[in-house]
C-alpha cells in the first residue's frame, strides 16, 4: 500500500561561518495538498519555528542548531525529515570563505602537533566548512585509518604505534580539501625538552682545484666529520672535490630531503671568500679569476633550509673569508625569516684566512682540529661552539691570525645531541649510501678471491681483494686489479692528491690484510657501468711455470654513482672533468704520502705558508651574479641531458 506522504528531498547539512545566508530545502509528495512546518532544536530544546511553514526554509547561520521539518496532508497524516545540521563558525580566517564560493569544503581549523605518553588519549581535531556539510577521513602515514570518519580522531589509549603524521580530508560533492599534516609523537620522547625528526648533513670538501691552489685538509675534515655526525645520528653525505654543476646538484637534493623539525648541518672546506657580508664557495673547475656565475652563496642555501622549516640550520665555513671587489656596488641580501633556529660557525673572522695544520701524511684544518673535540657535548649547539671559539683562541699557531666567529638566532637550548623522533612517513634514505656486497670469485686453478668494496665518502669508493689459502698445487700468488679500458685516457691531475684517502683507508682497515686495492673517486661522473678485471699471477707446483689467469667483474653504474642517480635526477654532462681511477699495493699505500713527518706545519687555505700570511692578490675576482638564482641554475641543470652544456 502507497505511503500516504512520501518525501522526495531531504534537508541536507552545512557547515557556513556566521552571518551566511543559505536555504534548506524539503519535498514531498501525497495523495491530497501538504501543509510544511519547520523545527529547530537549540541545547536540547525543540521548538516550532514561527511562521516557517513553507517547503523552504531561508537561513542567515547565528549559531550551531538542528532543524527537521514536518509535512502534513488534509487526513492528518504526518511525517519528519531527516534532523539535519547547521554547523556555524564564529571564527574563521578572513577572507574565508572565498568570495565565489560554490559549497566546497573549505579547512578552517587544522590538526596540531602533539607529544602523548604512552596509553594516554590521543585527540586531534579539524573542521571544514561546506555545503554540503563535508564528510571525513583521517590518514596516518599516508593510510587510510578505516575508523576515522569524524572531525575529532580519538584513541582512547596511545601506543607507541600511533606515533605518526596525520592529515585528514574533508569532502562533499563538490571536492575535496586536505588539512595541514602534523606528526604525533607517542612515547619514548615525552620526557625530552627537545627533538629532531631526522638529522640530515651534507659535507663538501674541495680539494683539487684546477685554475687554483691545491688545498689537503679538506679531505680528512670530511672525513672525521662525517664519522662524528654519524656516531650522532646523523645522515650523512659527503663529497670531495665538486665542480659547480655538481655542488647545485648536491644542494638540491640535500634541500628536498628537509622537512619540519629536521637539524640539519652544511659543511663546506676549500676555498671561498666573503664580500659585503655574502659568504661564497669556489668550486673546483672555477677559472682565474673567478667569473660572477663561478661561485656559489652560502646565505641562498641558508634561505632555501629554512624554507622546508628545519627545527635547526647549522652552517660550518671552514673557508677564509677575504673581502674581495671593495669598491663594486653593495650586493643586495635578502634577510632571513625570524624564525630563531639558524647558527653559522665561521672558521675564521671577516677578511681574514682559515689555516690548516700540516703534520705528516695526515693534514686538518685548525677549525676542524678543536670541532671535533666538542661536537659531541651534549650542550647548546652555539655553547658548543663557544667551547671551539675559546680553544682556537688558546693556540699558539694561529694567535693574531685566525679567530672562529659565531652567529645565530638559536631561541631554543638545541644540541646535536638531542634523541630523534621520526615524524613517522617513511623517511626516503640520505647517507654515503649502500656499498655493494661483497662476493667471491674463483679462478680456473681453483684459487678463490674475496671481493670487497669500501666507500670512505660518498663519492670515493675502494674495491678491494684479499687471497683466500690457495689449493695445494699453487704457490707464489700475487694479485691484481687493472684499471678499467674506458678510464685509459684518463688524465690524474696529481697522484700526490690521492694520497690522504689512501692513508685514511689504511687506518680504517688496518686490521685487515688486504692485498690489493682499486680506487674510484669522482663516481658522480661515472657515466656507464665499469668492468674491472683481476689478474692472478702464481706459479704451478708440478711444472715450476709462471702462470696468469683473469677474471672480470661489472661493477653496476647506479651504485657506483648512487648519491647523484637518485630518481628526480637527469645526470649531467661530466666530459669536461673525467673520474680518477688508480691502483695500488695496500702494502705501498702508508708509503704514498711524501711529507716528511716531524714538526707540524701552517698553511692557509690560499696555500701560503703561515709565516708569511700572504694575503690574496685576486681582489678582482667577482662575486656571484645577484640575478641568477641557485634553483634557476638547478632547474636548468636538471634539464639538461647528456651532451647537453649545463649553465
Amino acid at each position: 500500500m502507497q505511503e500516504a506522504i512520501v518525501i522526495t528531498e531531504q534537508p541536507i547539512s552545512v557547515s557556513v561561518p556566521v552571518g551566511y545566508s543559505f536555504t534548506l530545502r524539503c519535498r514531498a509528495e501525497g495523495r491530497t495538498s501538504l501543509q510544511y512546518q519547520w523545527f529547530s532544536q537549540y541545547q536540547s530544546v525543540c521548538c516550532q519555528i514561527p511562521g516557517a511553514t513553507k517547503e523552504d526554509l531561508p537561513i542567515t547561520a547565528q549559531q550551531t542548531q538542528l532543524y527537521t521539518c514536518r509535512i502534513n496532508d488534509l487526513y492528518k497524516n504526518a511525517v519528519f525529515s531527516d534532523w539535519v545540521k547547521v554547523e556555524v563558525h564564529q571564527c574563521v580566517a578572513r577572507g574565508l570563505p572565498p568570495r565565489l564560493w560554490r559549497g566546497e569544503p573549505v579547512i578552517v581549523l587544522n590538526p596540531t602537533e602533539q607529544r602523548v605518553e604512552v596509553g594516554k588519549p590521543l585527540q586531534l581535531q579539524c573542521a571544514a566548512m561546506g555545503v554540503p556539510a563535508p564528510s571525513y577521513q583521517w590518514y596516518r602515514n599516508g593510510n587510510l585509518l578505516e575508523h576515522q570518519k569524524k572531525k575529532k580522531l580519538w584513541i582512547t589509549h596511545a601506543k607507541v604505534s600511533d606515533s605518526g603524521t596525520y592529515l585528514c580530508c574533508a569532502s562533499n560533492s563538490h571536492g575535496e580539501h586536505w588539512t595541514n599534516a602534523v606528526d604525533i609523537h607517542i612515547g619514548t620522547c615525552r620526557s625530552e625538552k627537545f627533538f629532531a625528526t631526522g638529522k640530515i648533513a651534507l659535507l663538501v670538501g674541495n680539494n683539487r682545484y684546477q685554475h687554483h691552489p691545491n688545498l689537503m685538509a679538506p679531505v680528512t675534515d670530511v672525513f672525521e666529520l662525517s664519522l662524528l655526525l654519524e656516531q650522532l645520528g646523523f645522515q650523512v653525505v659527503s663529497l670531495l672535490d665538486l665542480n659547480k654543476a655538481e655542488m647545485v646538484t648536491a644542494v638540491s637534493r640535500f634541500l628536498q630531503l628537509l622537512g619540519k623539525g629536521v637539524y640539519a648541518i652544511f659543511y663546506y672546506a676549500g676555498h671561498g671568500y666573503e664580500h659585503s657580508g655574502r659568504n661564497y664557495m669556489v668550486p673546483v673547475d672555477a677559472p682565474q679569476p673567478y667569473a660572477p656565475e663561478n661561485c656559489i652563496s652560502v646565505q641562498r642555501i641558508l634561505q632555501k633550509m629554512q624554507q622546508q622549516q628545519t627545527a635547526l640550520n647549522l652552517i660550518l665555513l671552514d673557508t677564509c673569508r677575504k673581502w674581495y671587489n671593495p669598491e663594486c656596488a653593495l650586493s643586495q641580501v635578502q634577510p632571513l625569516e625570524p624564525w630563531g633556529n639558524t647558527v653559522y660557525g665561521y672558521a675564521t673572522s671577516e677578511d681574514a684566512e682559515a689555516y690548516e695544520l700540516q703534520d705528516g701524511e695526515f693534514s686538518s684544518g685548525i677549525f676542524m682540529k678543536y670541532l671535533k673535540k666538542h661536537i659531541l657535548q651534549e650542550k647548546k649547539v652555539t655553547h658548543m661552539l663557544e667551547d671551539v671559539l675559546e680553544d682556537i683562541g688558546r693556540d699558539p699557531l694561529v694567535t693574531g691570525k685566525q679567530v672562529m666567529e659565531i652567529k645565530h638566532t638559536l631561541k631554543e637550548a638545541r644540541s646535536l645531541t638531542d634523541p630523534i623522533c621520526p615524524s613517522g612517513a617513511a623517511a626516503e634514505h640520505w647517507g654515503r649510501g649502500h656499498e655493494p656486497l661483497s662476493k667471491t670469485m674463483t679462478f680456473p686453478c681453483g684459487v678463490q678471491v674475496e671481493l670487497c668494496f669500501r666507500r670512505l665518502f660518498s663519492n670515493v669508493m675502494y674495491v678491494c681483494t684479499k687471497l683466500q689459502p690457495p689449493p695445494a698445487h699453487v704457490a707464489d700468488a700475487h694479485l691484481r686489479l687493472c684499471r678499467p679500458t674506458e678510464m685509459d685516457d684518463v688524465a690524474v691531475l696529481k697522484e700526490s692528491c690521492l694520497d690522504q684517502v689512501e692513508s685514511l683507508l689504511t687506518s680504517v682497515y688496518k686490521q685487515e690484510e688486504l692485498d690489493c686495492v682499486f680506487q674510484l673517486c669522482g663516481l658522480q661522473k661515472i657515466q656507464t657501468d665499469v668492468i674491472l678485471q683481476l689478474d692472478l699471477h702464481y706459479t704451478q707446483l708440478s711444472t715450476k711455470q709462471r702462470t696468469c689467469e683473469s677474471l672480470q667483474t661489472t661493477l653496476q653504474k647506479s651504485v657506483l654513482g648512487q648519491f647523484f642517480s637518485q630518481r628526480n635526477y637527469s645526470q649531467p654532462n661530466y666530459q669536461r672533468t673525467p673520474a680518477c681511477a688508480g691502483s695500488t699495493c695496500l702494502q705501498d699505500a702508508s708509503a704514498l704520502s711524501t711529507d716528511p713527518k716531524g714538526q707540524a706545519s701552517l698553511r692557509t687555505g690560499s696555500g701560503h705558508s703561515l709565516p708569511s700570511s700572504v694575503p690574496s692578490h685576486s681582489s678582482s675576482e667577482p662575486e656571484e651574479n645577484d640575478e641568477s638564482d641557485l634553483s634557476e641554475l638547478c632547474s636548468a641543470l636538471l634539464r639538461a641531458g647528456p651532451g647537453q652544456d649545463y649553465p
